[in-house]
């Protein structure tokens, strides 16, 4: 099973990014995790861009997208929502409509955030958008709160009853997604 992670962060030492990492070694050992890490490069969503030619950028989300069995998103909460860079890459894969990557695709929804919360309003606020965009949002949910204490220096989650909960939630994640064998190295 191939699981895409994308962090709604953009910050270099992002706690979401750290949570994907986490969320790569306590995944099944079918699965393999590949964290897409170009939010940065996606340009504002424009109607009129839709035309063509279609932004580098997008381009490679749509196919990483496409290319995987299931999305594992990690979002911060800014101002009680979803970032707005991770909102435009999401309004960006919905589009087509008709044709849209994202239909059937299941997501799981985690967070992590410096407050007491672990970003529960940007996780509804972000599983709503993917829903109403044709995703198959996964009942399960992860909220890091006070994410500096979660985390040990070199990025590993450090608080064993937020690591059950991942697991948890990858192995619900993973129920819903087809499975593929993994390719063997030669």
């Amino acid at each position: 099973m191939r699981v895409l992670g994308i962090s709604g962060s953009l910050r270099r030492d992002s706690y979401n990014t750290k949570l994907l990492r986490a969320a790569e070694e306590l995944l099944p050992p079918f699965a393999e995790l590949e964290i897409w890490d170009e939010l940065k490069a996606v340009p504002p969503f424009d109607e009129d861009e839709e035309l063509g030619p279609t932004p580098e950028a997008v381009s490679s989300l749509r196919e990483a997208v496409a290319g995987a069995d299931a999305i594992l998103f990690a979002t911060p909460e800014y101002n009680a929502s979803v970032p707005g860079q991770l909102k435009n890459a999401v309004d960006w894969l919905s589009r087509p409509v008709a044709t849209t990557v994202l239909r059937g695709k299941p997501a799981l929804v985690v967070g992590a955030s410096t407050g007491a919360f672990g970003a529960v309003w940007a996780q509804a606020e972000l599983r709503k958008v993917l829903a109403s965009a044709g995703a198959r949002v996964v009942e399960a949910e992860v909220a890091v709160g006070h994410a500096p204490t979660k985390f040990a220096e070199q990025g590993a989650l450090v608080d064993d009853e937020l690591s059950e909960q991942l697991v948890e939630a990858l192995e619900v994640l993973a129920a819903e997604a087809p499975v593929r064998p993994l390719a063997l190295a030669v």
